[in-house]
């Protein structure tokens, strides 16, 4: 027994001198977190855009945005003139929501991610587009021409 528990021991200050070891544990933990974010998100709109609930996975969002993508990207992301109006529109929304105003809160937050990552639904479009049964409903003429329509013309450079 005692020589299982040293195995262990030993096995486990291995992985921890391992650095891609702790590099993958904390992305696990970063993506662990901005997913919980939107599972508050989700759960806020479900329960009649309960406030609490929504300005908790407002704070979890973007935490786990920031600590996914990095601080310099994000304040990078979040100070792109260009983007001015869903910037405003995003975290006006958040304010809202904070001033427990949850449905219209979220109505400007969801502009604004739609302003914001709206060159992403086209490269999610593509990337799906291979899946058995969501692709055939994206390969559906009306649909591709919605999700093409997104991110500004033919560049195709992801926001972030």
């Amino acid at each position: 027994m005692d020589t299982c528990a040293h195995t262990l021991e030993i096995a486990f200050l291995a992985m921890l001198r391992n650095r891609t070891f702790l590099y993958c544990f904390a992305t696990f933990s970063f993506y662990y977190t901005f997913i919980k974010g939107v599972a508050l998100l989700f759960l806020g709109v479900i329960f009649f855009f309960d406030s609490a609930l929504l300005a908790l996975g407002d704070i979890l969002f973007l935490i786990g945005l920031t600590l996914t993508i990095g601080p310099s990207r994000t304040l990078r992301f979040f100070t792109r003139p260009d983007r001015i109006r869903g910037i405003i529109s995003f975290f006006g929304g958040i304010v809202l929501v904070m001033m427990r105003w949850g449905m219209i809160g979220m109505i400007c937050q969801l502009y604004g991610l739609v302003y914001l990552f709206g060159q992403f639904f086209p490269i999610i479009s593509q990337s799906l587009q291979g899946t058995p049964i969501i692709g055939d409903i994206l390969k559906i003429p009306t649909v591709e021409n919605f999700f093409s329509s997104f991110g500004g013309g033919g560049e195709r450079r992801a926001p972030v």
